[in-house]
């Protein structure tokens, strides 16, 4: 990230004395999340999601290419993130920061390493012919944590998302669009999510920081976790070591924030399915 301009002191011994008092400058609690916003667009695979004032566009597209040679019957998913100037000041355009290359790297191992998505039903005729699914992330504004925002976002799309139905007859591939046949979901395994900490020693840490909360704090620690009680990936940056009992503590709020995030994420699909006709006409 290019060279930004420190926070004051007096914010810094502000939000600390907040944080002692069991409170955030936002009014939220330390382990409390934004309320998050998706907005659905015209075309499948197309979501936003709007992490209090962080807003993260997510579209996933789908292609027909050769599959590897060592792996003739797996498909593939590339993801592809973008933060412009739109987002923040501090941002280059066509200069990726190191914020852009950890939230990719991140995204890589929580949702295509973890095998969230099955790459072997992407497969449509063994050695020839796969899907390869591209999920592209345009970063619209950054008022803290684009990563979460960005999970929830990307994952969203990819199960909002329809590819065409295909048809093998003999050495024949028909792709059939829309009109013809209903598309296909996508097979998901499981459903992963980031949940993002900030550390303040020795207060407690906060869940979904803010902006200054994450220029403030002495380190983050991130986790990948699903529905199903799984930690899926961990990874800490900056700050004091953690025990294992706190560790631990988090984990497990963690995974009760991940399945409030997937009801509501369910419950938004649901809506926007019935508003849409997803059939042959």
């Amino acid at each position: 990230m290019p060279r930004e301009i420190d926070p004051p002191t007096i914010q810094r011994d502000f939000l600390l004395t907040a944080l002692a008092e069991g409170r955030r400058l936002d009014g939220r609690l330390p382990l409390e999340q934004r309320r998050f916003e998706l907005v659905f667009g015209d075309e499948l695979g197309s979501v936003e999601c709007r992490l209090g004032k962080t807003a993260v566009m997510a579209q996933v597209t789908a292609t027909i290419v050769k599959p590897r040679e060592d792996r003739p019957y797996e498909g593939f998913l590339l993801i592809n993130s973008e933060i412009s100037p739109m987002a923040s000041s501090v941002y280059e355009a066509g200069r990726a920061s190191e914020d852009e290359v950890m939230i990719t790297r991140l995204l890589e191992k929580s949702i295509r390493r973890t095998e969230a998505v099955d790459r072997e039903a992407l497969c449509i005729v063994a050695g020839e012919k796969v899907w390869q699914l591209r999920l592209s992330l345009h970063f619209l504004s950054d008022s803290g944590n684009l990563l979460d925002c960005a999970s929830i976002a990307g994952m969203t799309a990819l199960r909002h998302f329809r590819k065409p139905e295909v048809e093998v007859i003999g050495e024949e591939v028909i792709i059939h669009s829309p009109d013809e046949r209903a598309p296909v979901p996508l097979a998901i395994h499981h459903f992963p999510l980031t949940l993002t900490f900030a550390y303040f020693p020795p207060h407690p840490p906060v869940l979904d920081p803010s902006y200054l909360e994450a220029q403030l704090a002495d380190g983050t620690l991130t986790l990948t976790l699903n529905a199903q009680r799984e930690l899926c990936v961990l990874s800490k940056a900056g700050g004091a070591a953690l025990a294992v009992d706190e560790l631990m503590s988090l984990v497990n709020v963690g995974v009760d924030r991940v399945r409030e995030v997937g009801r509501a994420i369910d419950d938004a699909l649901e809506r926007d399915r019935r508003t849409r006709v997803v059939e042959v006409r």
